[in-house]
């Protein structure tokens, strides 16, 4: 009732957007850009809201998505005319970092870790357990690189050389979008690319946040006592509400379990 009656003026609003785990295409629950999309487009319009707050808790993931999910939060951002604030919880390293570059400010818990600027391909190779064990390998090609750094082979210089030539851009890309949102408070003739992490202020001086703050107190600063904060959240797979889709699940968990141990998480 209190938007109807003139008198009253309504509450600022600030659309909370939560981007929690691991960045992926079309996981199991995981952050992509056409899951998150239609949460995103409600922050941005629903209400008129005064800000949207981004509480990023991420180790990261996909660059692409990680690319495509930053920029409709700029698209939205510049479109409406809205400021954006990130909120770092545990970690936003690579991926999540990514996303929290799609902010005109970036808040950090003294314990938060963000940073991981760069690319990492991982595997692993068994040409030795093959031989050990009598298998042979069989692998038939039309086109020199289609058996690349096949993990039943030994590794091959030329092999490895492909999958830099792979790696530099995407590092190009990620360096490129924090040199465009940072700018000049990133500190100067120090390499922040190098996939090092920071922990708080650390990575305040650096100039990859802006300062050591939580959510509900700086919105309440900027926004005034009267401010209301709306959460939104991913919803949960449809299949997974059922228990379905158990081992595509497990493996993902898996896999975001190991990325957040890099932190020690």
């Amino acid at each position: 009732m209190r938007r109807f009656i003139p008198f009253l003026a309504p509450r600022p609003r600030v659309a909370v957007l939560r981007l929690q785990g691991l960045i992926a295409s079309g996981g199991n629950g995981a952050l992509c850009d056409a899951a998150l999309a239609p949460m995103i487009e409600k922050a941005f319009s629903r209400g008129r809201p005064k800000a949207v707050a981004l509480v990023i808790n991420s180790p990261g993931g996909a660059p692409v998505q990680s690319a495509l999910i930053a920029a409709r939060i700029r698209r939205l951002a510049e479109k409406r005319k809205i400021p954006v604030h990130a909120f770092v919880e545990d970690v936003a390293a690579s991926g999540g970092y990514w996303l929290a570059t799609a902010a005109d400010t970036i808040w950090l818990d003294e314990s938060s870790v963000v940073g991981s600027i760069g690319v990492i391909s991982a595997g692993f190779g068994f040409p030795e357990f093959m031989a050990r064990h009598g298998i042979e390998r069989r692998v038939h090609t039309a086109g020199d690189s289609k058996s690349l750094l096949d993990p039943f082979r030994p590794e091959k210089a030329e092999d490895v050389a492909r999958l830099r030539r792979l790696l530099e851009p995407i590092h190009a890309a990620f360096k490129a979008q924090v040199g465009a949102r940072r700018g000049t408070r990133l500190r100067e003739g120090e390499d922040l690319f190098t996939g090092d992490v920071w922990v708080g202020q650390d990575a305040v001086d650096r100039g990859l946040a802006d300062g050591i703050a939580h959510l509900v107190p700086t919105m309440t600063a900027i926004y005034g006592e009267r401010v209301r904060l709306v959460p939104y959240a991913p919803k949960k797979p449809f299949f997974r509400r059922f228990g379905l889709g158990a081992v595509d699940a497990m493996l993902e968990r898996l896999e975001e379990r190991l990325l957040w141990s890099r932190y020690g998480l």
